[in-house]
């Protein structure tokens, strides 16, 4: 459970490197992504206006809303943080209690 990324982990992947100016190569390696994957997610990127292309330099740069997107993931990926370790906590000991019911 805790290596699995969902969409929203790697679009914050690809924007943070994106903060700093990248290449598509740079974005591949660095967010850990397939040739296929990055493609799919980096054209999701701009479809949703989170980066840009500066053609002079051949590199993703992020937009405004880019950047609004990473504050908002920032307490998002805080809070489920916080719950899947409350939710880890509750299923131990649930099997605590279902350990104590199967033990004679």
């Amino acid at each position: 459970m805790g290596s699995y990324r969902n969409k929203l982990d790697i679009l914050a992947d690809i924007l943070r490197i994106a903060s700093r100016g990248a290449k598509k190569t740079q974005i591949m390696y660095q967010a850990n992504l397939s040739y296929k994957l990055l493609i799919k997610y980096l054209a999701e990127c701009r479809k949703a206006y989170f980066i840009r292309l500066e053609q002079s330099k051949r590199r993703y740069v992020l937009t405004d809303k880019g950047k609004k997107f990473l504050e908002e993931y920032k307490g998002y990926a805080k809070s489920n943080r916080h719950v899947e370790k409350r939710l880890k906590d509750i299923r131990a000991k649930r099997r605590v209690l279902e350990d104590l019911c199967s033990s004679g």
